[in-house]
């Protein structure tokens, strides 16, 4: 499902106008963004939170030279979905 049908959805089922959903789902993204940015989780009860996790620093290797480079550590953004959202999708 992409943006748009999204918002398609959500227009359908409430009677809002496209635009202004759409002003709504870009806005709540953009929140979100910003959150994890400042490396704040935001946690949305019944669906899931959006989290920061760390990574450790590592050394990975180039297969093709055969040379090792080291990643160092870096945040990265995820979502964990909510027990009960887990419960409904695997039925």
């Amino acid at each position: 499902m992409t943006k748009a049908e999204i918002v398609n959805e959500i227009s359908n089922s409430t009677g809002i106008d496209k635009v202004a959903v759409m002003q709504v789902v870009e806005s709540f993204m953009e929140e979100v963004k910003k959150s994890l940015e400042a490396k704040e989780n935001v946690y949305l009860r019944g669906f899931g939170s959006f989290i920061v996790k760390e990574r450790a620093a590592k050394v990975a290797r180039n297969i093709s030279k055969n040379t090792t480079i080291n990643i160092p550590a870096h945040s990265i953004p995820a979502f964990k979905p909510a027990k009960t959202f887990i419960e409904k999708v695997s039925k």
